[in-house]
């Protein structure tokens, strides 16, 4: 089998000629991507009171549209076919069939020309022109990671020079990095050169980036980034590609006096269209998935429960942190919950990506969230985060928290019912040549079915005559009636269900 890496899809914007007009545009949204990368992946409040799971759901991540959705899953024999159905605010019914994208006439039509090459018609009809800001951020060996260029002129960028430049880059070649500032969120490239000069020492470094009010459509300009920042290091001052770049995917900001959006963005299901999970969907290479399951193996059930218990979760890791800022996004698709008014009240698991000791004050703030960093100073800050992982290494300072890092019996079966699954899956693709499914889908939907079921009984035990959570009823749920007695005393009391827990005599309310 072809191994994968963790690099975004290629798409060049300045050297891939103009689709033929007469062939039809398809999306890539797992296109093979390049072997000579692997090697840098591999260094690399509720009110007291009994209430009943009703309403209208919302999304986790950012998203705070509404959708009832129902859900079938059925496993065959050419991958796991996945449909779903329910209304958005649009009020039009949505199916789609995972992997297979999504059909829909081509309003702009195949045969106009596109004014990106490589960007399918479809990508540049939906959400289009969301760039509210494209710049050039470089290392001066006497200010330090400065805005060398950026438009528009007056927009806010403080911070994002040392997003860009992620702490300890100077020891590698290259890296791409995922970050939020404010309510936008960002994609930078960063390239290191060695040159011949004194004044520079030897080493030239850049990063070119952009931000967008979404993250799931950020890959799109991965490649075209990539280009660039070479283009700054070995010509530096060279911004014409980016100013065109700008003034075609520029967004239309509202009137907030220096450019910076007033709230977070509100996306419709609609509006992505992207399968089920809307919301958390980064668009992430092919292979991420598969190397999030094979690195943290059976502790994904251990940042699984933390996930769904809104912990504040911080990943450590030196550089490079592209593949790291991967690992957010996989954290936060552990806890999709697809059932009507879960997760009305409880915070939500924002994925920050990359953060620096300049984000200590938002992070101060921030009840939920999954990010990562390049500084290991952030292990000594234990009032910021719940959880620490370093490698494969997962801890918690909080001693509440302390009997959910055990891998339970119940742990390793569900562990090993997803490593089976997985298994068919690439069974499939490899004897039947079947691309239409992919490990994202398998991975979100196995996780969202464990999560839907757990939260459906304790529905159901909250809204009857006899509110008690049995052993029989934590069996049924996939859990450990012992192993996962601290996980489910938790869960109760972050989500503010009113039900008495009793496991072979032992009680508590």
């Amino acid at each position: 089998m072809v191994k994968q890496s963790d690099r975004a899809p290629l798409l060049d914007w300045e050297e891939i000629p103009p689709p033929d007009p007469n062939q039809a545009a398809q999306p890539a949204l797992h296109p093979p991507l390049r072997e000579e990368e692997d090697a840098r992946a591999e260094k690399s409040s509720q009110p007291a009171g009994r209430r009943t799971l009703s309403g209208t759901a919302t999304g986790t991540g950012w998203s705070t549209s509404t959708v009832d959705t129902t859900i079938s899953c059925s496993p065959t024999k050419s991958g796991t076919a996945v449909v779903v159905s329910g209304n958005g605010n649009s009020g039009r019914p949505l199916t789609q069939i995972c992997g297979l994208g999504w059909h829909r006439p081509d309003p702009l039509g195949s045969d106009r020309n596109l004014p990106f090459p490589g960007l399918s018609v479809r990508d540049q009809w939906e959400e289009k022109d969301q760039i509210v800001s494209v710049f050039v951020v470089t290392f001066d060996t006497r200010s330090g990671n400065m805005v060398e260029w950026c438009l528009p002129h007056d927009i806010n960028l403080d911070g994002v020079e040392f997003k860009s430049i992620a702490s300890g880059s100077h020891r590698i070649n290259s890296d791409f990095i995922y970050f939020r500032k404010g309510c936008y969120f960002g994609l930078a490239c960063f390239a290191n050169m060695p040159v011949d000069s004194e004044l520079e020492r030897g080493a030239r470094m850049k990063s070119v980036g952009i931000l967008s009010p979404s993250y799931t459509l950020l890959y799109r300009y991965m490649h075209f980034l990539e280009n660039q920042v070479r283009l700054q290091l070995k010509s530096p001052g060279q911004y014409s590609p980016l100013e065109a770049f700008y003034e075609d995917k520029k967004a239309v900001l509202p009137p907030a006096g220096n450019g910076l959006v007033t709230a977070c963005p509100t996306w419709s299901v609609t509006s992505i269209n992207r399968c089920m999970h809307p919301e958390m969907k980064i668009t992430h290479p092919a292979g991420c998935m598969s190397q999030f399951i094979q690195f943290f193996g059976e502790q994904i059930m251990v940042l699984w429960k933390f996930a769904l218990l809104r912990k504040r979760i911080l990943i450590f890791s030196p550089p490079p942190v592209g593949v790291v800022c991967y690992r957010v996004y996989c954290c936060c698709c552990l806890a999709n919950v697809s059932l009507p008014g879960i997760g009305v009240s409880v915070p939500e698991l924002r994925p920050f990506f990359y953060i620096n000791i300049a984000d200590i004050p938002t992070l101060e703030k921030e009840m939920s969230y999954v990010a990562c960093t390049t500084e290991k100073i952030f292990e000594e800050k234990k009032g910021l985060y719940d959880v620490y992982i370093d490698n494969q290494n997962v801890k918690t300072h909080r001693s509440h928290l302390q009997p959910l890092l055990r891998v339970n019996a119940a742990d390793k079966e569900k562990y090993r019912k997803l490593s089976e699954q997985r298994q068919m899956l690439l069974y499939s693709q490899e004897v039947d040549g079947d691309c239409t499914t992919n490990e994202e889908d398998l991975f979100i939907l196995f996780f969202m079915e464990m999560n839907n079921r757990i939260f459906q009984t304790l529905s159901d035990i909250a809204g009857s005559n006899d509110p008690t959570l049995t052993a029989e009823h934590v069996r049924a749920m996939g859990l450990d009636p012992q192993g996962d007695r601290s996980f489910l005393v938790d869960l109760l009391e972050v989500y503010g269900l009113d039900i008495t827990l009793v496991i072979e005599n032992l009680c508590c309310h």
